[in-house]
């Protein structure tokens, strides 16, 4: 049977546990990324300035607004489900506007903190 994965229009929910999943990816992908800089941080003072110019970089800030997205939407979308499994929210108005609260909070807290690491 052929499926249309585009033609298919997922709730609110749905896409909200979508970009749990992929920004949990996100964030497991980036932690050896972590921890190389943290390595290099540690060798010498020559390393430490490196790293930090390194993260002036536009490239670098805006992966690392991607990272807070990814931080911000797993955050407030795992607490939605821990929240699901203990039987709160699990009515369908309210699944979705808690859909809609976890999309606006991660959102705004990516805006806050992206505005201020571009400032």
């Amino acid at each position: 049977m052929y499926l249309n994965l585009f033609r298919i229009k997922l709730p609110l929910p749905g896409i909200v546990s979508f970009l749990h999943r992929v920004s949990g990816a996100l964030l497991f992908i980036a932690i050896p990324l972590f921890l190389a800089a943290l390595q290099l941080t540690l060798g010498s003072q020559a390393d430490f300035d490196t790293v930090t110019q390194g993260f002036e970089s536009p490239l670098v800030k805006l992966v690392l607004i991607a990272l807070l997205w990814g931080y911000s939407h797993h955050f407030f979308a795992g607490l939605r489900f821990i929240a699901m499994d203990m039987g709160l929210g699990v009515e369908l108005a309210k699944t979705r506007r808690n859909s809609w609260l976890v999309m606006a909070s991660s959102l705004t807290l990516t805006a806050i903190t992206g505005g201020w690491l571009l400032w």
